[in-house]
């Protein structure tokens, strides 16, 4: 989901302009007014190191805009005779921008109180100044110019936002059209900035969305039928505003935002995105819907509005979303047992258990190393979710059944699969005992977080798996487990080490209720084996 915001202001450019004149190059082949540009940077950078040089910049540009105030006054009815002091003005914004070669002094530009006067432009009556802002707040919260720079980027920040820049920003994009070349580029800018904002200051991603209707804005971009750039760069600001914050996530749920980024994946069902850009857009989409689907009460709006049979259908078309589809399912059933419920009614069982089987469709346009390893990880989770949440009825015989047909090959595959996390999780705790004896200090917690990540949360929900087909009971089932646990010189205590250990460290995020029901089903597992 991550892209530069270099790499996105090259999009902003190509988007707002045609091709460019072609540059004048010396006999040697040099291009010389390239050459004079970054001549000219140079020596503007030096300056902007100095404070005397801001001061001398932000005198000028203070009374450039008193300048162009006085004459929009004077002059209400004659635009010609204030357009010479809005070419000045323009022109001090841009000066203004080799500020960004020396965040260093963000404090004392905030000091000199002239955030207020720049944010005010925004809502200036011409809009080419407004984008002119736009740019500049661009250039000044660029993360190049912010590295290593941190308290001077949250002084400047927090002046911003102090004076209102989120409103205004938007404010200023909605009169704002993407058929114009300058106006779609100081779109992509703007929410260039707001990402910036967000970078150096997370709460902005709450603030903006409270203070503003950037949400509204957002859901309308995405609801296009056909790809454009915007489209992708909206789903993109969408997920950042999602990733971290509860509240927009309920926000963006009672905005109808569930169904609109439902039908936005919906296009996706039975094709596949046409270019790399469509394919980032389309894997936005999916961030923004599982981040949708952490709240109790997105969950219910996700199976009201068909969200369980769409996923399906997408999992069943064997398209480029597929992978996509089956993280989506596992956030909605995780804790949710309606959406358990609806998956075995609607006939999931068959899809689910294929991809479990190791049966996934293998496309060769995501490059992703761990692609093949990251589905079956979520398919397991999945299906421990499946258990949980259907815990008795004609259902939870459905789900076991599956367990036994075709002579267990599903416990077989279970096994294949506790074995393999097995040997990972016992190499990196190996790893990590070693580097105990060579002199680095670990704590538990980190020892723990380090196994976690070579596959022992899938190790564990596996035991968990386990746990629940011993405990239907089925003499079938249990011998089938007890048989293969045995070729391999293990036991059921060796599964139960593995149950008590995720059973102590079951967290309470979810609350003490929910941790004391989780441990007491794993302890039912562990007395039950």
């Amino acid at each position: 989901m991550e892209v530069s915001n270099q790499t996105r202001k090259r999009k902003a450019i190509d988007a707002g302009h045609g091709s460019q004149p072609t540059a004048y190059r010396g006999s040697d082949g040099v291009d010389l007014s390239l050459l004079e540009a970054l001549e000219k940077s140079s020596h503007n950078a030096v300056e902007a190191l100095d404070l005397k040089t801001l001061k001398k910049l932000v005198l000028s540009f203070e009374r450039r805009l008193r300048d162009n105030i006085a004459a929009r006054l004077k002059y209400v009815e004659n635009p010609e005779k204030f357009a010479d002091s809005e070419v000045d003005l323009h022109d001090d914004l841009q000066k203004l921008k080799v500020l960004a070669g020396a965040p260093e002094l963000y404090p004392d530009l905030v000091a000199s109180n002239t955030v207020p006067s720049i944010v005010n432009l925004l809502s200036h009556e011409n809009s080419d100044i407004a984008n002119d802002v736009v740019q500049l707040l661009q250039d000044l919260t660029d993360e190049d110019a912010l590295e290593d720079n941190d308290e001077p980027a949250r002084v400047l920040v927090d002046a911003l936002v102090e004076n209102n820049v989120l409103e205004l920003l938007v404010q200023n994009m909605n009169r704002l059209s993407e058929a114009d070349p300058d106006e779609a580029t100081a779109i992509y800018a703007t929410l260039t900035v707001i990402e910036n904002l967000v970078e150096v200051k997370p709460a902005v991603a709450e603030l903006v969305c409270e203070r503003t209707k950037l949400l509204r804005w957002l859901l309308t971009k995405i609801k296009v039928r056909e790809f454009e750039g915007i489209k992708q760069y909206a789903s993109e600001i969408l997920a950042i505003l999602l990733q971290n914050s509860t509240a927009n996530q309920k926000r963006l749920g009672q905005m109808n935002g569930v169904d609109a980024v439902l039908e936005g994946v919906a296009m996706y069902k039975s094709k596949d995105p046409k270019t790399p850009d469509e394919e980032e857009m389309l894997e936005n989409l999916f961030d923004c819907l599982c981040c949708l689907l952490m709240p109790l009460e997105n969950k219910e709006r996700f199976v009201n509005a068909e969200g369980v049979e769409l996923m399906i259908i997408i999992m069943k078309q064997k398209k480029y979303a597929y992978g996509s589809a089956i993280r989506a399912l596992d956030f909605a059933m995780t804790n949710y047992p309606p959406a358990c419920e609806r998956f075995v009614d609607v006939m999931g069982l068959k899809t689910a258990f294929a991809a479990f089987m190791g049966k996934i469709p293998l496309n060769k346009r995501i490059k992703r190393e761990r692609y093949k390893e990251e589905l079956e990880e979520r398919v397991i989770s999945l299906i421990a979710s499946l258990f949980a949440g259907i815990l008795r009825g004609s259902r939870r015989d459905r789900l076991l059944s599956k367990f036994v047909e075709n002579e267990f090959e599903k416990i077989d595959r279970l096994m294949e699969l506790y074995l393999r996390y097995s040997d990972r999780v016992r190499s990196e705790a190996e790893r990590l005992d070693q580097l105990e004896l060579d002199d680095l200090e670990l704590d538990e917690d980190e020892k723990y977080n380090r196994k976690l990540e070579s596959g022992l949360y899938s190790l564990q929900l596996v035991a968990v798996i386990l746990g629940h087909i011993w405990c239907s009971e089925h003499s079938g089932m249990r011998a089938r487990v007890e048989l293969l646990l045995k070729q391999q010189k293990l036991s059921k205590t060796d599964v139960k080490q593995i149950l008590q250990e995720y059973h102590d460290n079951i967290g309470d995020l979810d609350g003490a209720e929910e941790k004391e029901r989780g441990q007491a089903r794993i302890q039912l597992f562990i007395s039950a084996m």
